[in-house]
């Protein structure tokens, strides 16, 4: 009998080309998944997830959801999973979901962090996870933008897609700014996210730390509606999925 199994999985973004299926690559997260589970199963597997990261983009715990016809339990299927998968993917945790359950649909928020690097002294080994900026930027200007960010907008000026045909109205209830030593993390909660929303809005929110722009003009650029007008798209490296909310 199939069953509907739920994943929790991690993941090092930094050599793939992002979560989903790419025509001539076998390097994606999903690709990976799919592969094993498939090779456990003996037959194909379409693996859903709850989102879908940019290549280099990193995660801590994606969903993902798939059913499957198997008598292995839980724990076996994930150490199976972790017994054959590359050493940048981990399976954390495996379990039999309701039928109705899915990953993406079902998703109620989302957060994501994105980390800065800051110092005279690059991070040679956190390279791979950290934006690198030597200067520190202006952090209380950059909360008070992003607090005109924070709430139900139409996010299409922070949208990479110029093409979008859907709704790019989303609702980020939280953007917490926050140094510790030398890292500077954004943090983002929201319901959803649009195509390299997360990283227009760090790059944006940076230039205004380093006055490239006024705190104020953050109004005016979700008016535009216009993504020429935001701000450079923040490298993938710095960014990684960190939750991901059902109710």
């Amino acid at each position: 009998m199939k069953r509907n199994y739920k994943f929790l999985i991690s993941y090092d973004g930094s050599r793939y080309q992002g979560w989903e299926h790419q025509p001539n690559t076998e390097m994606t997260i999903q690709g990976k998944l799919e592969t094993v589970l498939s090779r456990m199963t003996n037959e194909e597997v379409v693996l859903t997830g709850a989102g879908r990261t940019d290549a280099g983009v990193h995660a801590l715990a994606m969903v993902a959801n798939t059913f499957l016809t198997t008598d292995m339990t839980e724990t076996q299927i994930r150490d199976y999973m972790n017994r054959y998968l590359p050493e940048d993917i981990c399976v954390k945790e495996v379990r039999i979901a309701s039928d109705r359950f899915h990953s993406r649909y079902n998703a109620t928020g989302k957060t994501y962090r994105y980390t800065c690097f800051t110092g005279p002294l690059k991070p040679v080994f956190d390279r791979k996870y950290v934006y690198y900026i030597e200067e520190v930027p202006d952090i209380e200007a950059m909360k008070a933008a992003a607090a005109i960010l924070a709430g139900e907008h139409d996010f299409r000026s922070f949208c990479s897609n110029p093409r979008m045909k859907k709704s790019t109205v989303r609702e980020v209830d939280r953007i917490d700014i926050e140094k510790k030593g030398a890292y500077l993390t954004f943090t983002y909660h929201g319901s959803g996210f649009l195509q390299y929303m997360v990283r227009i809005l760090t790059g944006t929110l940076l230039e205004v730390g380093f006055g490239k722009r006024s705190a104020a003009s953050m109004k005016e650029l979700l008016e535009a509606k216009d993504r020429k007008l935001a701000g450079a798209t923040a490298p993938a490296m710095g960014l990684t999925m960190i939750k991901v909310d059902y109710d």
